[in-house]
């Protein structure tokens, strides 16, 4: 197929960047041609919580793929642009990534001129109901699938969300793959030197954005009881906040435990991502709500297992007893029982994690997207 494909890549950051990247990659690899276009502006500086928008540490993966940056978010001259430019060409399938609905308007302007009669609207879905409520977000949601022709969604409960309103839309679930695209592991020992963290330490590694849905309030009053469980227990903190950062390091400092707590705050780079899975025990995601999460997937690439909160589709890729621990949200208990089966049991979850990770190929999402196409072409 000749697939243009719109979102995030490089040297745009983030997980979902990371995710197109390595898709793009598949697709070529399984024979299609793949245009990649991207944004010249994401969101505007006074939308955007983070520091940078960029890249840092380089393309994720040894290959890159080359992106066309031609979409201002928030520019409608170059929706009409890049919507012609994309009709001009006429694909087979014209995919987005769809996270949020503030790129609405502008993913509708560019699906309704860029179709002809050839052309497939697609959206591959990480959520379709915010995690965070905004102003407008049902009227944006149904701006922006209104050219949409089928979607690929990664897990159960963000398929029933979609149902609930378009019941009829075509639908294909594959579950997010694991990413493979931060290098190869490196010796536990080293990761801890280059982190300047103790060698003979146990330790629970909280990774990624840090806004109020995933939990780390809690996970950080939860850990003094956690520890009481094992005096050799550290938690890392890596990643860019996206709200008040004071907030956590006040909430670090104090704790009773502040020096067994490694605040690394700054966004991780991709060529350091290997640093801090490789030098962790296990990935603690004390989430409030989720839809998937690609940090579950990256742990399972490097061979770590995960105690996670049952929310979303996050106790569908985490298997209670056997990759990780699945406990109830917004229970601090429950994140200090995980933490105490993982401490009491030892187990070495390696064989179950590589077993596990090979229903998450991105060889089976391709087919997924393929075998929508295919529906939709009758």
């Amino acid at each position: 197929m000749r697939i243009a494909y719109l979102s995030t890549f490089f040297p745009l950051r983030g997980g979902i960047a990371h995710f197109n990247e390595r898709f793009a990659l598949e697709l070529q690899r399984r024979g299609h041609a793949v245009r990649a276009i991207t944004f010249s502006r994401q969101y505007p500086k006074v939308l955007f919580p983070g520091k940078t928008q960029e890249e840092t540490g380089g393309a994720a993966g040894e290959q890159a793929v080359t992106a066309e940056v031609r979409v201002d978010s928030i520019g409608p001259l170059s929706w009409w642009r890049t919507g012609r430019s994309i009709r001009k060409q006429a694909p087979d399938v014209l995919v987005f990534k769809y996270w949020i609905s503030f790129f609405a308007p502008c993913f509708w302007a560019i699906s309704t001129l860029a179709k002809g009669r050839r052309t497939r609207v697609i959206y591959l879905i990480d959520n379709f109901i915010p995690h965070e409520s905004r102003i407008g977000e049902g009227l944006l949601r149904w701006l922006a699938f209104r050219a949409v022709d089928g979607c690929v969604v990664m897990s159960e409960s963000v398929e029933r969300d979609i149902r609930a309103v378009h019941p009829k839309l075509p639908i294909e679930r594959s579950p997010h793959p694991v990413y493979d695209n931060f290098g190869a592991a490196m010796e536990k020992r080293e990761a801890r030197k280059r982190l300047g963290l103790p060698e003979d330490a146990v330790i629970a590694l909280f990774f990624g954005y840090i806004r109020p849905y995933k939990g780390l309030d809690e996970l950080i009053a939860a850990f003094p009881d956690m520890a009481a469980l094992d005096p050799k227990l550290h938690l890392v903190i890596a990643g860019e906040c996206y709200e008040d950062e004071q907030r956590y390091k006040d909430l670090v400092k104090a704790s009773p435990l502040a020096d067994r707590i490694h605040y690394f705050s700054d966004y991780i780079p991709n060529d350091a991502v290997a640093h801090h899975f490789c030098a962790a025990d296990v990935l603690v995601l004390p989430y409030r709500t989720a839809t998937q999460s690609g940090i579950v997937q990256i742990a399972y690439h490097f061979e770590r297992p995960c105690i996670v909160t049952d929310v979303g589709g996050l106790s569908e890729v985490v298997i209670h007893g056997r990759t990780g621990y699945v406990v109830p949200p917004d229970d601090r208990k429950g994140l200090v029982h995980g933490m105490e089966l993982f401490l009491r049991e030892r187990k070495d979850m390696t064989p179950a994690i590589r077993e596990e990770r090979r229903k998450y190929s991105w060889s089976a999402y391709a087919e997924a997207l393929e075998r929508l196409v295919a529906r939709l072409n009758g």
